[in-house]
């Protein structure tokens, strides 16, 4: 059997195709390995959010490199480089880094065993950056490996909003959502393998629209009931939304659908209506506010998380004050706050007004700093309640086992190495840096 390695960067959608790539690959032969040096196959499957992450991929390229050159001609190993910086980059990636053998998009990947056979037959590189994403999901195998309690699921590709900070319509491709019945399918034989909890995937994941049983047009709230539907699935949640897509019966489904956590991961980028209109978010500061208001109104114990740009070129000092004063009105359990950087062929890599680098340094220190201190809160907040876990794997210590709250967080357990993919009560006893301690409560039902 050869062997196969797959190095994932970016966003959780990677992660699932980088399952499925593996899954595809298997039938002909291919099963893991530990590292590259002993793989047969090497895949960075890789993002292109961010420059530095794209350059990651070439410095990683040249680490490979070495090792193809140290096994000579005779024991040869295969790279090839997939996701959005193939997407974006491939004839580039040929250029340079010539030891690459394949370059395959996002959308392109079910074709990976067509193009190993080719380079096999004739050598040389095969390139393959198109975008049939309906093709795709039609080709992928039926048949999928659960890799534990928790899962990711695929529902929504590609973006159509075009902020002028992005490369994902040109790395993803228009908006596309799956057929209900192909992803209820899916999610059947995940849960049969052991999976409580799911996580809907897509770019823009709120603007789901796929053809329902019915033949109409479902909308991600009609998804998510049918999905729940599903027995032993007792957990649902989606990543990542548009607040332009937050539609009225998906708002009502965080208070009608028991197994739809209430923790929301909901982009916002800026408070800056000046900033973001120069995104193209298409929506105001105080639009996020109302949204934000209407949402804790369906299920008041909800989290929200969001991400934020700082240093967006035009950003003034007043802009700038505007973001951390929704910061401060809205209030986050968690964030991911990045410095503008340019992506080339966007919008706002043309635009003037770019700002240096020490004064981008300077305003992701205090937007950290505010949404550190939110977050502590948050955190602390959590100190003696009672919350459902699902517990997930082993802990470090003996008896320990190591579960996800309603909020995502880590939560520690002793006494409960036997209850792996059961949802327990637990009352939380402490808190630390990056996670909970918490205790059984072997007396209580459970919540849900």
């Amino acid at each position: 059997m050869k062997k196969l390695f797959i190095k994932t960067y970016g966003c959780q959608m990677n992660v699932y195709d980088s399952g499925r790539m593996a899954e595809l690959l298997a039938p002909i032969g291919y099963g893991p390995a530990d590292a590259p040096e002993d793989a047969d196959m090497v895949i960075l499957n890789t993002c292109h959010i961010r420059e530095k992450a794209a350059e990651k991929v070439y410095s990683e390229l040249g680490r490979l490199k070495k090792i193809k050159d140290a096994r000579g001609p005779g024991a040869n190993l295969t790279i090839a480089v997939a996701g959005c910086v193939a997407q974006a980059e491939g004839e580039e990636i040929v250029a340079r880094a010539p030891q690459v053998d394949i370059v395959v998009g996002p959308q392109s990947y079910h074709r990976l065993p067509e193009m190993i056979a080719k380079i096999s037959r004739a050598g040389g590189h095969a390139l393959e950056t198109d975008f049939p994403a309906l093709e795709k999901f039609d080709a992928l195998p039926k048949e999928i490996a659960a890799h534990g309690v928790s899962a990711f699921l695929t529902v929504q590709e590609g973006c159509d909003k075009f902020c002028t900070f992005c490369v994902v319509p040109y790395t993803r491709g228009s908006e596309y959502s799956r057929p209900v019945l192909q992803i209820e399918e899916e999610a059947r034989r995940l849960v049969a393998g052991g999976v409580r909890e799911l996580t809907l995937l897509g770019q823009n994941v709120n603007a789901f629209d796929g053809e329902g049983p019915d033949g109409a047009d479902w909308s991600l709230a009609r998804l998510l009931d049918r999905l729940a539907r599903i027995e032993g699935l007792a957990r649902l949640r989606y990543t990542t939304s548009h607040p332009r897509d937050m539609g009225a019966d998906l708002i009502a489904a965080h208070g009608d659908l028991d197994a739809l956590m209430p923790y929301l991961h909901l982009p916002v980028q800026s408070g800056s209506d000046a900033i973001l209109a120069a995104m193209n978010r298409q929506h105001t500061g105080d639009d996020y506010r109302r949204l934000v208001e209407r949402i804790r109104a369906a299920r008041p114990d909800i989290a929200l998380s969001s991400d934020f740009i700082v240093g967006f070129p035009g950003e003034s000092d007043k802009d700038f004050e505007a973001t951390l004063r929704l910061v401060r009105d809205v209030r986050f359990a968690g964030a991911f706050s990045f410095k503008y950087s340019p992506r080339p062929g966007t919008p706002a890599a043309a635009a003037r007004k770019h700002l240096p680098e020490h004064v981008k340094d300077e305003r992701l220190q205090a937007l950290n700093a505010l949404l550190i201190e939110q977050q502590d809160a948050f955190k602390q907040a959590c100190q003696g309640r009672e919350m459902d876990v699902l517990f997930e794997k082993p802990g470090r210590n003996a008896g320990q086992a190591v579960g996800r709250s309603p909020y995502l967080q880590a939560v520690h357990v002793d006494g409960a190495a036997d209850l792996i993919g059961a949802i327990r009560r637990v009352r939380v006893e402490a808190v630390y840096p990056n996670s909970l301690k918490g205790s059984l409560l072997r007396d209580k039902a459970l919540a849900h």
